[in-house]
């Protein structure tokens, strides 16, 4: 019965996994998290996930301030709680005319938030240069984290780095302008996969149940006196 009961919270917290994929099929920037199994020391088996950094497809805008990333780079933003990594570069002007996020956290570059200045054309190359009517004015921080470590999900679009983050070098960082990189969630895989979890759910659920009739009938049958 606990194997059977530790199957369906798995099962369960599987399935609320691929939910959330799913919901966040067209929210530009999200990655799908990915949930697997594994056998506790008592045999039991519970659920971890981990997040699927496959790059989105791009869409153009031709808006100067929608940015795409390549590789595994992330853009940087401050909020409230410190430090944040983002993909989806969807960014704009305040009233400041600081470069923000949607969520209004200021975008970072190399010596700190971005200010654009009025009246002229703005261009940022691959390197992630921005170069204001062809002038150099800053340079986004473009960092990564280290192959296999744990990034969490915090809000949807951002990510809390870890330890092992590092700048990504200005020659890789594949920056595009007047680009926003898409959900990386498969939705019929999804949806697939969803299906396949309830049925694995159901049968889980049936075992247990018999477990439980078999029980009964051994306490309240098989017990009873000749």
């Amino acid at each position: 019965m606990s194997s059977a009961a530790a199957a369906l919270q798995m099962l369960e917290r599987r399935q609320a996994v691929l939910a959330n994929n799913l919901a966040n099929a067209s929210t530009r920037g999200f990655k799908a998290e990915m949930a697997f199994s594994r056998l506790m020391d008592n045999a039991l088996a519970a659920t971890d996930t981990a997040i699927d950094l496959t790059a989105g497809t791009l869409t153009q805008t031709s808006n100067p301030f929608d940015l795409a990333v390549g590789g595994d780079g992330f853009f940087v933003v401050k909020t409230p709680g410190g430090e944040r990594f983002v993909r989806n570069g969807s960014f704009s002007l305040n009233p400041e005319r600081q470069l923000v996020d949607a969520k209004g956290n200021a975008v970072l570059g190399e010596d700190g938030p971005i200010t654009i200045p009025n009246n002229g054309r703005v261009d940022i190359d691959a390197s992630g240069q921005i170069q204001f009517n062809g002038k150099p004015l800053a340079r986004l921080r473009v960092e990564r984290v280290a192959s296999g470590a744990d990034l969490q999900h915090e809000g949807g679009t951002m990510f809390v780095p870890d330890a092992s983050r590092q700048s990504v070098p200005p020659a890789e960082r594949g920056v595009q302008q007047g680009f926003l990189e898409e959900s990386n969630v498969n939705a019929m895989a999804a949806m697939t996969d969803m299906l396949s979890v309830l049925h694995r759910y159901q049968a889980a659920q049936k075992t247990l149940s018999t477990i439980d009739a078999v029980r009964g009938l051994a306490v309240n049958d098989l017990a009873k006196p000749v």
